[in-house]
């Protein structure tokens, strides 16, 4: 079972997802948490200020706001004041060891990869001993492990870690005598290297890390808690009578995350596929609607559409030239300098007569990769390159 931010927002959130917990403990569970809502962002946002200004007056302002926010959610979510006390000792460690990480930072005036990976940890480290104490408040037996200490190790790639070979089973050595007795809290989106460097896996990663141990531990299904219902036809905000899809195949869950869906991103579905597990899309807030059921296949269906979605903040890169037709190799002459100037292509076509190639990056980086094409493109094979920026790009999926 994983819980998103929204799911456990503020102690009468963690209160009932505590709660909902209880409801399956028929069940051997481990629960995998993300940080509170917006801790995260919060957290990344204050340490490129203070690393840009070096004001160490916003370090202890932003310390204290965590600390009050924490502390706030631990006293409403948890009624045992012995797993109270213990809750907050924990609480106090985690924000002394931030609070040193952060001046550091501050007076250094510089914020790496891997030091940015060390301040996002601390969503996850302060969110899980909340749900675990929230947990062992209603006689729940339960205790909170790191990504490490549930066996997840990493390469050194910061900010998008990828797990080494042999994590599922250190996650088996860790967690399969542990969910006998208890049940496990697992911070989310973050591991460590080899060396005991804290790293995290990226956008999706707390989805990723409950996927991981799903797939690990051989789970019957993985349940991901959201603030929506299952997976929809469309984003209700823009369609208001989307509703919810009841059954999908992988495939079209990964495309529609993809294609701008933010249900759930598409590694979270990576490591179920490997044995075929049942992932369940929730709603932690109306726990009894069925949600969606993701699954291998699935038979085509009378409607040919099962949804559509769209991704925003997008530009189109149109490139042409009679230089082009018949020249070998200038799509991949565009990958390789869009790649070099680290650049992601969303999208690419080109028309049957090789003369033109339209590619789709994110708006943010259109200059950027303008620039590397026609810095790549000196030679005249490509006559004219226009941009069109602030576009949207409209997916239909359907296994029809």
């Amino acid at each position: 079972m994983k819980f998103g931010g929204a799911s456990i927002a503020d102690g009468e959130k963690i209160k009932w997802v505590a709660e909902l917990i209880n409801r399956h403990r028929d069940h051997e569970l481990v629960v995998v948490t993300s940080a509170l809502k917006n801790v995260t962002d919060h957290l990344l946002e204050q340490a490129d200020m203070v690393t840009d200004a070096g004001d160490i007056e916003a370090v202890r302002e932003l310390i204290a706001h965590l600390r009050d926010v924490h502390y706030r959610a631990a006293h409403v979510a948890i009624n045992n004041e012995i797993a109270l006390n213990q809750v907050l000792g924990e609480l106090d460690s985690r924000i002394r060891e931030l609070e040193q990480a952060l001046t550091g930072i501050c007076y250094l005036g510089e914020l790496t990869p891997r030091s940015s990976d060390y301040i996002s940890s601390y969503g996850e480290l302060l969110s899980a001993p909340i749900l675990s104490g929230a947990l062992r408040s209603i006689g729940i037996s339960s205790t909170h492990l790191t990504g490490r200490e549930a066996g997840i190790i990493t390469n050194r790639e910061y900010g998008a870690a990828k797990p080494l070979e042999g994590t599922n089973e250190r996650i088996r050595e860790s967690l399969l005598p542990l969910i006998r007795e208890c049940v496990p809290v697992v911070t989310g989106f973050i591991a460590e290297n080899e060396s005991g460097i804290p790293t995290t896996l990226g956008r999706g990663g707390s989805d990723f890390s409950a996927s991981l141990i799903g797939d690990a531990i051989n789970a019957d299904e993985i349940w991901f808690w959201k603030e929506v219902s299952g997976i929809m036809t469309a984003d209700p905000e823009i369609v208001p009578d989307a509703r919810n899809i009841p059954l999908i195949s992988y495939i079209e869950v990964m495309e529609l995350s993809y294609f701008g869906a933010k249900v759930l991103h598409p590694r979270a579905i990576e490591p179920a596929i490997r044995n075929d597990l049942p992932v369940r899309v929730l709603n932690t807030f109306d726990p009894d609607f069925t949600g969606t059921l993701v699954v291998k296949e699935q038979e085509q269906g009378k409607e040919v559409v099962k949804a559509v979605t769209v991704i925003e903040n997008i530009a189109l890169i149109n490139i042409s030239g009679a230089g082009m037709v018949g020249t070998i190799g200038v799509a991949a002459r565009v990958f390789g300098a869009l790649a070099n100037a680290g650049v992601n292509i969303t999208m690419i076509s080109q028309g049957s007569s090789e003369a033109n190639i339209s590619i789709v990056v994110e708006e943010s980086h259109l200059n950027i990769a303008a620039d590397a094409i026609r810095s790549e493109f000196k030679n005249g094979v490509i006559r004219e390159l226009t941009m069109n920026p602030d576009v949207s790009a409209v997916a239909v999926v359907g296994a029809g």
